[in-house]
């Protein structure tokens, strides 16, 4: 399916620019300590509420998201995979028809997920549950890969689009109901029903069908209250675009990067992602303007021997990675199950913690040598991660981080990889909201090939940037 990404990628682009982050192994914590300025000290209402069902609506919604993206690529654009007929549609039928396709990597990594994320939506958006609404992504991207392609149904896309689909539907459906405000007039309410509209069409069109949209609804128990923060950042880094460890092989460029924190790990951690993080980051480079996206959602958390001096917490995770930039790509879905850790070593100090291990359902690796002319292979295994980060009275924080995966080929050049990325920051906020921080970092492939030379590359990087937190 060639033109997913170029049919969303705007809309997502406009979403990335208010909402979104860095790809790092980042605590849950960092949200709290940024929620622990706001003292309104309101009670939070996480989980919204329950309307009726609409399956009939749910249904034509999930119609729109198979029929106007075919009718684009068959009668707009003509794009010959559009050319569908009886015959493609019988192959497509036979399970032994099933086979992994070569399209772009943007195309599978990031256009398949969004396409998901709006059969996820159409029922989510109509008075269906987080896990009523997953089996609609399933189905979905069944009929989309036997029915609207010529094309051999693909077990990448299908994976890619169902998981995908279900970590962006949930993130962009919340992210959409916190966004519209229903207490405000004028030019602000249009502006978040436009806004809420383009992060989530699904839930945009519901509002106008159920004639919500715009008006002021005085009830404050139908607003989605929970706590999200944003993190802007502004700077230059610096990346090693060849294999070795001389920064000075490469140039400064400029760079900025969204982190939006939606939620409190301690707070309703049982309810699916209730607590969640966007990241994303953008700049100069030659290959996108978008070089990273992140989505973690909490998909259910347990509580472990807290204390006033410490606290634990055990969370279940769905995770959404996307790497594209001059010197590196990667995607991956995973899940992980986290150990979250905070420590109160004194009145001014505090230690977080976090340490995570879990499969990684499906990650695209990049490979030199090709497999029918896709530059990456398609692998499964482990990934593992871990943080520690230091807070001292508010104003300096330091933090070291690790993500490490073991990988296998199951589909391309037969091969296992591991990945290792260790960082660490410092930053001093020397006012409310405002800090400079300096981030380094230093990512490392290795492919261990069966018919080739193995491969064994390095990546180092440098960022410096100026942050503004705020409470949104």
């Amino acid at each position: 399916m060639q033109s997913v990404s170029t049919r969303y990628l705007a809309l997502f682009f406009v979403f990335l620019g208010f909402h979104a982050g860095e790809l790092k192994a980042q605590s849950p914590f960092d949200a709290e300590r940024l929620l622990k300025r706001d003292s309104l000290n309101r009670k939070v209402n996480l989980d919204l509420p329950k309307p009726p069902k609409k399956f009939g609506r749910a249904a034509m919604q999930f119609g729109l998201a198979e029929l106007i993206p075919f009718t684009f690529d068959r009668y707009i654009t003509h794009a010959d995979y559009a050319y569908i007929s009886f015959k493609t549609v019988g192959h497509n039928l036979k399970p032994s028809s099933w086979t992994w396709d070569n399209d772009e990597f943007q195309t599978n990594q990031f256009g398949h997920p969004y396409h998901g994320s709006l059969f996820f939506s159409s029922f989510r958006a109509n008075g269906y549950s987080f896990w009523q609404s997953a089996p609609a992504v399933v189905a979905g991207s069944y009929l989309w890969e036997t029915f609207a392609e010529n094309q051999e149904p693909s077990p990448n896309d299908f994976i890619n689009t169902t998981f995908g689909g279900i970590v962006l539907g949930e993130m962009t459906y919340r992210l959409s109901n916190r966004i519209v405000n229903n207490h405000t007039y004028g030019f602000r309410r249009q502006a978040s029903e436009v806004l809420g509209f383009i992060v989530n069409p699904m839930n945009g069109l519901t509002r106008i069908m159920d004639g919500k949209w715009g008006k002021v609804n005085g009830k404050h128990i139908d607003q989605d209250s929970s706590k999200v923060t944003a993190e802007l950042d502004l700077g230059i880094r610096r990346y090693n675009n060849e294999n070795g460890s001389d920064l000075k092989r490469s140039k400064f460029g400029w760079y900025g990067r969204v982190k939006l924190l939606y939620g409190n790990a301690y707070e309703n951690y049982r309810v699916p992602f209730s607590n969640m993080y966007i990241n994303a980051e953008f700049g100069k480079d030659d290959s996108s303007l978008v070089n990273m996206i992140n989505v973690y959602g909490s998909l259910a958390g347990w509580r472990i021997r807290s204390g006033e001096q410490k606290r634990h917490l055990a969370v279940l995770s769905a995770n959404y990675d996307y790497i594209r930039n001059r010197a590196f790509f990667y995607g991956a879905q995973s899940v992980k199950m986290n150990l979250i850790s905070e420590y109160k070593l004194r009145s001014k100090i505090t230690l977080n913690t976090t340490l995570g291990v879990g499969p990684v359902l499906l990650a695209a690796v990049p490979d030199p040598y090709l497999f029918k002319g896709r530059n990456y292979d398609y692998t499964s295994g482990v990934g593992v991660s871990g943080s520690a980060g230091f807070n001292i009275d508010n104003k300096l924080y330091f933090s070291a981080s690790y993500r490490g995966g073991w990988l296998t080929t199951i589909n391309g050049n037969a091969s296992y990889y591991f990945l290792h990325t260790v960082s660490g920051e410092v930053r001093y906020e020397f006012t409310p909201g405002l800090s400079f921080c300096a981030e380094p970092g230093y990512l490392t492939l290795e492919g261990n090939y069966k018919d080739h030379e193995d491969v064994d590359k390095k990546y180092p990087y440098l960022r410096a940037s100026f942050r503004y937190n705020v409470n949104l």
